[in-house]
């Protein structure tokens, strides 16, 4: 059995029934389409684009016909651009937390202590040198079990130590402060960019798509807050931003917790980011296709983590695309090799 068609056959046998009939009950609201006519729309979709349920809502596959669906990069389609463009052994270094600040600390460029492998005496440095830390798990994502962590809290170094042992982070790195005009718009969380990069068929390093995000209802973190778009020539954001649950359509001209306006906003020092980021994104060069996040500071942008297996949908949502076509044919025309893949 092929590697794609197993991993069909287990989003298959992953797909929640009810929450299939969620899906088509919304919309049916939305369209008033039969819910039976969407279901097996749905499943069309599915065998066809290799699209589920969330990206048939997400990207309102049911206002499209069949060759502008085709446009789309879907859940098996994203599966099938990261296998065809990412070295597995070398993805090692972006699933761990500690390896990846050490590859990258050009870029990370703030102090980090690798909580896996550090003694006490290692601990006492990062204790002494910083009062506020981030601890991060070895090899979570979507900020799952981050921690800020205040010096002030222990005793002692060995107090710290022995905290960070007993919660298993991977690392824990000096905390940033994002650049006053972000914190200007929210200020409990580090917002940042998602920089997706990719190494073309020519070998060399392309942004291909940057949104900014921002934290919402208080969390120290931006995950399932708020994005929208960057124009990746001037660094303005001409489109209102969305929420993080991409299968709902709410958007924002401005920040729901601190009512800053949104319209036009562009973003700091991003000439600099994307500077920065292509040549991170050559470092491992055997790392085609990777989603970056970076923190803007007062002292420029920042690394904070590489994602080998990044979130597809943000790039294509309706009401930031009013072209209504997928990312598909920009992305063959940086790396055309992937057409045979795509349509196997």
């Amino acid at each position: 059995m092929g590697a794609n068609l197993r991993y069909r056959l287990r989003v298959l046998s992953g797909a929640r029934f009810s929450k299939l009939n969620e899906v088509a009950s919304e919309i049916n609201r939305r369209c008033g389409k039969s819910k039976i006519s969407i279901i097996k729309d749905i499943y069309h979709c599915y065998r066809r684009f290799g699209s589920g349920y969330y990206d048939y809502i997400t990207y309102h596959f049911y206002e499209l016909d069949d060759k502008t669906r085709d446009t789309y990069i879907t859940r098996m389609r994203s599966k099938k651009l990261i296998t065809f463009l990412n070295d597995p052994e070398k993805a090692k270094i972006f699933d761990n937390k500690n390896k990846f600040d050490e590859v990258f600390k050009e870029f990370i460029d703030r102090d980090f202590l690798d909580a896996l492998n550090c003694d006490l005496e290692d601990a006492k440095r990062f204790y002494e040198d910083n009062e506020v830390g981030f601890g991060k798990m070895l090899d979570l994502s979507c900020g799952k079990g981050a921690e800020i962590i205040r010096m002030s809290d222990f005793a002692d170094a060995t107090g710290f130590y022995d905290y960070i042992k007993a919660k298993g982070f991977g690392v824990v790195e000096e905390y940033l402060i994002n650049h006053d005009k972000i914190r200007e718009v929210y200020e409990p969380a580090l917002n940042t960019m998602r920089m997706l990069t990719i190494i073309g068929d020519d070998k060399k390093p392309h942004l291909f798509f940057a949104a900014q995000k921002f934290g919402v209802n208080g969390r120290f973190i931006d995950v399932h807050g708020i994005h929208a778009p960057i124009d990746l020539e001037t660094g303005v954001i001409h489109f209102p931003f969305h929420s993080g649950n991409t299968d709902t359509d709410l958007i924002y001209s401005k920040h729901p917790d601190t009512g800053y306006d949104l319209t036009n906003y562009e973003v700091p020092m991003f000439k600099e980011a994307k500077e920065m980021i292509l040549k991170a994104a050559m470092l491992v060069p055997e790392m085609r296709y990777i989603g970056w996040d970076v923190a803007i500071t007062n002292k420029g942008p920042k690394i904070v983590e590489g994602n080998d297996y990044t979130a597809y949908d943000y790039m294509q949502l309706p009401d930031q695309n009013p072209g209504r076509i997928g990312a598909i044919p920009d992305i063959l025309k940086l790396v055309p090799s992937f057409k045979d893949e795509l349509y196997k």
